[in-house]
């Protein structure tokens, strides 16, 4: 696998080249693209290097023992061979990993979504909570959160919310939000102190540019009508909110958040056609859809990646077993302890498969 690397110092100077070339300046797509293929190759030429340098130390170690040597420097070559193989095993799943390939998405911008499941108000409270807590994450992160269209209920909570989240990398540390969170806790409406269960879903989608998707705009039916708040309150006195229907999927997308009709159209387009591109990726990925379909659910309580539990300050994660009681650090916004794990077990499956779909060839080279 790491012959691949005997060329990339060659490689990189190339890539330099290209990026030193004045005339790339005027095409902004292109040298951000490559400029983002540097740092990969940046990065895997740096690992490449104290790789060769840990193997041709373990090279003169070996060496040594083909010396008399007394029982004290024998000892300490053999401390210094196990530190050798420990780092060479380490710098290789590092760069395994910096060789797989990349999830087109990890750099893109994303669409949160967050709708009420079963529980009623309470449900819809949660979403609410939620959303606070994706905020003040992404404010960590110095991401800007933007609402794009919600659905209020008059306890202060949402039917529904939908975002665009942009900064770095945001969709490779949020794409494994997506599926049901369950909350466990007393409601604020409950007078006799019992804990209720309810149920929250969250689609994470990438956004799509419109380079990537071409929508037919004789495809789409358009709608508009006057914005309205909880209980049917009139918000504006102009027909301001959008409704827009994909014709052929029978999508619907409904924003009413701006006063502007223009700036709802806009925002809705943007909402339909993350949600095109992810339906599209789906198509082309069975597998995706498959991992989609069982992530996300119908937000049934008895669906769930994630439990948090109130009285308890604990959060569990079902999907790679973990447990914190760090519950109310978490819902400020604190995701870290969370998600880190989450990142380290699809990266750690993701190289157990690339080691097990090497193995055959290792074995038949040694037959042959």
């Amino acid at each position: 696998m790491f012959e691949q690397l005997s060329d990339i110092a060659e490689r990189k100077r190339a890539l330099e080249d290209r990026l030193a070339d004045p005339n790339l300046m005027r095409d902004q797509a292109r040298f951000q693209e490559l400029a983002k293929k540097h740092a990969r190759i940046n990065k895997l030429d740096d690992l490449y290097g104290r790789y060769l340098k840990a193997q041709s130390n373990l090279s003169a170690n070996r060496h040594l023992f083909q010396e008399e040597l007394d029982e004290e420097i024998k000892k300490l070559a053999q401390e210094e061979r196990a530190d050798l193989q420990k780092i060479i095993a380490d710098l290789e799943n590092e760069m395994r990993l910096a060789m797989m390939p990349q999830d087109a998405n990890d750099q893109k911008n994303i669409l949160l979504e967050i709708r009420a499941g079963t529980g009623g108000d309470e449900a819809a409270l949660f979403v609410s909570d939620l959303f606070r807590m994706y905020s003040r994450f992404a404010e960590e992160q110095e991401w800007k959160v933007e609402i794009l269209s919600s659905n209020p209920i008059g306890i202060g909570g949402y039917k529904e919310i939908i975002a665009l989240i942009s900064g770095e990398q945001v969709y490779s540390r949020l794409k494994y939000e997506s599926g049901v969170h369950r909350v466990q806790r007393v409601p604020a409406t409950e007078t006799q102190g019992r804990v209720h269960t309810s149920a929250v879903t969250v689609a994470v989608l990438p956004e799509a540019e419109e380079v990537e998707l071409q929508i037919n705009p004789a495809e789409l039916k358009f709608d508009v009508f006057r914005s309205s708040g909880p209980g049917g309150q009139s918000v504006n006195t102009t027909d301001s909110a959008v409704r827009v229907t994909h014709l052929p999927t029978g999508l619907v997308v409904i924003c009413q958040n701006e006063k502007s009709q223009h700036k709802n159209k806009a925002k809705a387009l943007q909402v339909l056609r993350a949600r095109l591109l992810s339906n599209l990726e789906q198509q082309q990925h069975d597998q995706m859809a498959s991992d989609r379909k069982i992530l996300v659910g119908s937000g049934d309580r008895s669906e769930r990646i994630r439990t948090y539990n109130f009285p308890q300050n604990r959060l569990t994660e079902h999907r790679i077993n973990l447990t914190i009681y760090r519950l109310d650090a978490v819902m400020l916004g604190h995701l870290d302890d969370v998600i880190e794990p989450l990142m380290l077990h699809h990266q750690t499956a993701a190289l157990k498969q690339t080691r097990d779909s090497a193995a055959p060839e290792r074995r038949s080279l040694k037959t042959g």
